[in-house]
């Protein structure tokens, strides 16, 4: 029986018993899986036998071949790869070769990288770069790789201005970044988010989660037209990035929504909210990461299938919605995740770290809520696994829409901090009620302020 361990004591062995282990395999599966074993190379390491498997006629054997190949630095046969990259016709191999390639640090093969540039695969381009920009300051590297800022695909364009073009935006809030301004800590405004934002400074918040009101769905969410629902989710989410640090998440709430038909003789209206809300939010500096699916009972949702089940006619099947999306949003920035977490002291670090029974999928299965007051509140399941994963204790967390306020109860549960705005008084007041001393705003007192009291005490501060 052929084991890891098996592998690892021929491999160091020296002479040549890899290659013979392989050469009496018949089947792929095997010689893949001694391949993908190897581990680290030994200096003495006899890798003749993957030279041979180059025209092996399975492109995964050839791919772990070149892989392997690839870590005999100093010893690679550079010859052999190209030869082959020029006749292979599987993308991943000839990816893996110019990696290969690219690993060795060695002068000799810039000609060659500089060559692959020219390949018709981005991919295969973007590897030639991660190769070239080894050789830092070799002005003709430079002269081949700065004209790609104008290449037609998008990474490789990323890529190039990154290392060549990109300037650092000097913090434009003037405290860390795992800071917040003392003024919006657990405050509940009531007022038209954009009349608010008016009076947040840049990068005072880390995390936003909302569910926008859906358009014309309610009495307090009637716009003139579909065009000026968008327009003002524009807006409101352009103030959004303003006021995000840099690099934090947004993460929105919709779903398809459905305007009745007027009499029998129309048809109703469905409108792709997620799908006609993402070309703003992208053309606004926001960057799309995730989409996550809150999947519902189906016993739970409005039944349109009752016709269908009736008349059972092509053309007329309409599938219950259980579903809405939560897509997830970065602040666009050239700076890693790394830079965000490298900005919290390890204490922070550790006890915001995420429990075992995490989500594994973006399926995440959860019951709605429903209340008197509110028709459309947020599961606290819901709002304590975006929290939870997207935030660090004391962050503050954002909602431009808040409703019945389960974000800022479920950010305080968390040890996070919450900044809330809702227009509609009967949903201020009925968040009132929800926090009373003994419940769960005791150890930072809840305020609920006016726009006015707001800009007074934002002015106060500034």
């Amino acid at each position: 029986m052929i084991t890891k361990d098996l592998i690892k004591e021929l491999k160091h062995k020296g002479n040549g018993e890899i290659g013979d282990l392989i050469k009496n395999q018949r089947d792929s599966g095997t010689i893949n899986f001694i391949l993908q074993s190897l581990g680290q190379l030994p200096y003495n390491f006899d890798s003749s036998f993957l030279y041979e498997l180059l025209t092996h006629k399975h492109h995964q054997v050839r791919l772990n071949a070149v892989k392997n190949i690839g870590k005999l630095n100093g010893n690679t046969d550079i010859s052999k790869l190209y030869e082959l990259y020029e006749t292979e016709t599987d993308t991943s191999v000839k990816r893996e070769i110019v990696s290969s390639i690219g690993r060795q640090r060695n002068i000799v093969n810039k000609p060659l990288l500089l060559k692959f540039l020219n390949d018709g695969d981005p991919k295969i381009v973007c590897q030639a770069i991660r190769g070239l920009l080894v050789f830092e300051k070799d002005k003709e590297v430079e002269a081949y790789l700065k004209p790609l800022l104008n290449h037609p695909n998008e990474m490789v364009r990323t890529v190039i201005y990154k290392e060549y073009y990109a300037v650092t935006i000097p913090n434009t809030g003037t405290i860390p970044h795992q800071e917040t301004y003392e003024f919006l800590k657990n405050v509940v405004v009531n007022a038209d988010v954009l009349q608010a934002l008016k009076y947040v400074p840049e990068e005072s918040i880390h995390l936003t989660f909302t569910s926008p009101p859906y358009y014309n769905a309610r009495d307090y969410s009637i716009y003139p037209s579909y065009k000026a629902y968008l327009e003002f989710l524009e807006e409101v989410f352009l103030e959004t990035h303003r006021i995000t640090k840099e690099g934090r998440f947004l993460i929105v709430n919709t779903s398809p929504v459905i305007i009745p038909r007027v009499s029998r003789s129309h048809s109703s209206k469905r409108y792709g909210i997620p799908f006609d809300l993402h070309p703003y939010l992208v053309k606004n500096g926001w960057e799309f990461i995730d989409d996550i699916i809150w999947l519902k009972p189906e016993a739970s949702v409005k039944n349109r299938i009752g016709g269908f089940m009736q008349h059972r006619k092509p053309l007329g099947y309409k599938p219950n919605a259980v579903t809405e999306y939560l897509m997830v949003y970065r602040k666009s920035t050239e700076k890693l995740l790394d830079w965000n977490i490298r900005s919290y002291d390890w204490q922070t670090v550790e006890s915001s770290k995420v429990a075992d029974g995490y989500e594994t999928t973006n399926v995440w299965k959860i019951d709605p809520c429903f209340d008197k007051v509110h028709s459309a509140i947020f599961p606290v399941e819901l709002c304590k696994r975006v929290i939870q994963y997207y935030s660090y204790k004391g962050d503050l967390v954002f909602d431009p829409f808040s409703g019945s306020g389960t974000v800022g109860r479920t950010a305080k549960a968390l040890d996070r901090l919450f900044f809330l705005t809702e227009k509609e008084p009967k949903y201020f007041e009925y968040m009132k009620t929800k926090a009373k001393p003994d419940e769960i705003f005791n150890n930072r007192q809840t305020k609920f302020v006016s726009l006015e009291e707001f800009k007074t005490i934002a002015n106060d501060i500034n």
